[in-house]
C-alpha cells in the first residue's frame, strides 16, 4: 500500500512558476516508479512526468524542457517542478505510484491539485 498526498498547485500568470509536492508513505526507492499525470477538463489524464526507483525520468513532449521531476529521498517525496507555465498546462495535476504486486502492478493515486494558468 502506498499513500500520497500532493500539495503546491494554485494560480498563476502565464509564464510563470510552480512547484508541486507529492509525500509518499513508504521509502520511495521501494516503489517502482513515480509519476505525475495531469487532468484538463474533458479530456483524457495524461502523464506529465516519471521518475522510477534506479532515477531514469522522462517528460511529455508538451512539457520538456519546461517542466522537472524530482525527488527527495530522505522526505520520501518526489517534486515536479513547473516552469514557463502556459494557459494549456491548467489541469488537475495527479500524482502516481505504481509499484509490482504479484505477477504485476497496481497503480495508487493522490487526490489531485487544481493548476490554474491565466493568460
Amino acid at each position: 500500500q502506498v499513500q500520497l498526498v500532493e500539495s503546491g498547485g494554485g494560480l498563476v500568470q502565464a509564464g510563470g512558476s510552480l512547484r508541486l509536492s507529492c509525500a509518499a508513505s513508504r521509502n520511495i526507492l521501494s516503489i517502482k516508479s513515480m509519476a505525475w499525470y495531469r487532468q484538463a477538463p474533458g479530456k483524457q489524464r495524461e502523464l506529465v512526468a516519471t521518475f522510477t526507483s534506479n532515477g531514469i525520468t522522462d517528460y511529455a513532449g508538451s512539457v520538456k524542457g519546461r517542466f522537472t521531476i524530482s525527488r527527495d529521498i530522505a522526505k520520501n517525496t518526489v517534486y515536479l517542478q513547473m516552469n514557463s507555465l502556459k494557459p494549456e498546462d491548467t489541469a488537475v495535476y495527479y500524482c502516481n505510484a505504481n509499484n509490482v504486486q504479484g505477477y504485476g502492478s497496481r497503480d495508487y493515486w493522490g487526490q489531485g491539485t487544481q493548476v490554474t494558468v491565466s493568460s
